[in-house]
Parts: structure tokens; sequence; C-alpha cells
């Protein structure tokens, strides 16, 4: 595996020489725009509404917009100037414990691994880490841009995960039909806690969840390489209750959905 940044992780007089590598390997099968009568890719031009023309790279500058329609231009040196200033350090600023982060916070993850082999400061903080039960909180500059993140320890190794600030944050109360709440029941919510329980697993496995339209698309793609004839594929629809149905009445048959479906698996098992 590639690392993509290299330094320390500092805390008090402790440094750990470090490498952080992409703990995420998306897998997406990207559509390029094309020209619905030939074929051909779709190009996109820097142009220029008000002078009505193609603008060069060189032409090019940075803004601001700072009212609707009116821009503060920055040069190149003056952005330079903002930036944050590079460091090697991933800077330890506190300790918390591991569930006091909200997941709405947490934005891209990173696996932490040692620079040299058996180093010993790494793994005394991993399994500190592990046994106390905490987190670390630093501040570290990667690719012009300032991240706070977090630092725990993660199976073998350690995981670091970059955080949105407070203020990137929306507001949930901005949702105006959140407002009002409607009566609920305690038949409706004897139901829906059933509903829960026939549903419950106690160890999710991540690996039963497939891309489903990705998968398809491939093996379309495929077919179409191989001059098969395509199949068009159709996925199967839950019925959808009326309108009339009440809220108890499709809680007891989603309850009584799950029943049987549990026992068409249990006989399943058996043979």
């Amino acid at each position: 595996m590639k690392a993509i940044w290299s330094g320390s992780l500092t805390f008090g007089l402790v440094n750990i020489p470090i490498k952080l590598y992409s703990a995420i390997s998306k897998q997406v099968l990207g559509f390029k725009m094309l020209c619905g009568k030939c074929n051909g890719p779709i190009e996109y031009k820097r142009w220029c509404p008000h002078c009505k023309k193609e603008v060069a790279w060189d032409n090019i500058v940075k803004g601001i917009e700072v009212k609707s329609g009116e821009f503060y231009v920055l040069t190149k040196e003056k952005i330079e100037e903002l930036k944050p200033e590079k460091t090697e350090d991933v800077s330890i600023v506190e300790f918390i414990d591991k569930d006091s982060i909200e997941p709405i916070y947490f934005e891209n993850h990173y696996y932490v691994g040692p620079k040299r082999i058996k180093e010993k400061a790494y793994f005394l903080f991993k399994e500190v880490l592990e046994k106390t039960e905490k987190m670390a909180i630093g501040r570290f500059v990667m690719r012009d841009k300032e991240y706070v993140c977090a630092i725990e320890s993660y199976k073998e190794g350690i995981l670091l995960t970059t955080l949105n600030y407070a203020y990137e944050i929306r507001d949930i109360k901005q949702i105006e039909a959140l407002d009002t709440k409607p009566r609920l029941s305690k038949e409706e919510l004897k139901l829906a806690e059933a509903l829960i329980k026939k549903m419950y697993k106690k160890k999710f496995d991540i690996s039963k969840f497939k891309d489903t339209f990705a998968e398809n698309l491939k093996k379309t793609l495929k077919q179409m390489m191989r001059g098969k004839k395509i199949k068009k594929f159709i996925e199967k629809k839950e019925k959808k209750a009326s309108k009339e149905t009440s809220l108890m009445e499709i809680l007891k048959k989603s309850v009584k959905g799950v029943k049987d479906e549990n026992r068409s698996d249990a006989r399943k098992a058996r043979r």
C-alpha cells in the first residue's frame, strides 16, 4: 500500500514517525457525457459569458464572491501567503472518550502506520489507546488544508479520521417538517419495537451488501463486449401499502412478514 503522507505523531515530548494510507478505495463506474447524435465525448470550455469567448488558463484569476455578482480577486501570491504553514506533525491536543464524537463529524478515514519496523512508541500508543478506550484529537496540514482529526486504536493498527468543523454542520432544526411532532400511541410503539426485535442481528456483516447497480452495469458491459443480447434487469419492488392503510396495520403486517421469513430461513437451515 502506497503512503499518501509522511510525518510524525506528537504529544508532549513523544514523537512517533508515521505514514498515512488511504483506508477507503471507492469503486465508482463513471459515466462519460457524449453527444446524442455522434457519441463523441462532450468538452467543457472556460467560457466567459460577458466577453463571449473562451478564456485561456493564463488569463484566469481566482476570486471570492462578497456580494451577489461582486468578486474580490486574490493574487497567486496572496493565496500562497494565506495557506496554512506546512508541517510534518500530527499534533495531539487532547484525549477524549471513544464515544464522545457524534458520527456526523466524521469525514475521511486513513490508516496510520509506523515509518519503521518494530517502532516501539507506535505500538505502545496503540495499546494504551485500546486499554483506556480513549481517542486522541489532533491537528495537521495535508495538501494545503488544515485538518482536525480523531485517532484511535483499530484492529492491528491505528485509524485516523478527519473531522468536519462545527461550522460546516447544518442544523437539523432547519427542517421545517420536524417542528410539529405527531402523537404516537403505545400500541404503535410496541409494534415498532417488536419489528426491530425481529429484524435485529447481533453482528453486522457489511459484506452481505453490494452495489447492485454497479454489478449489473459491469455484467451488461461484459455481455455487450462479447456481442450477447442484453437481458433487462428488473429489480423486484416491495408492494407499497395503500394510502388508506393505517400505520398500525402496516406495522402488524410487517411483524408478521418478518416472522414468516424467519420460519422459512429456519426450514432451509434444517435441510
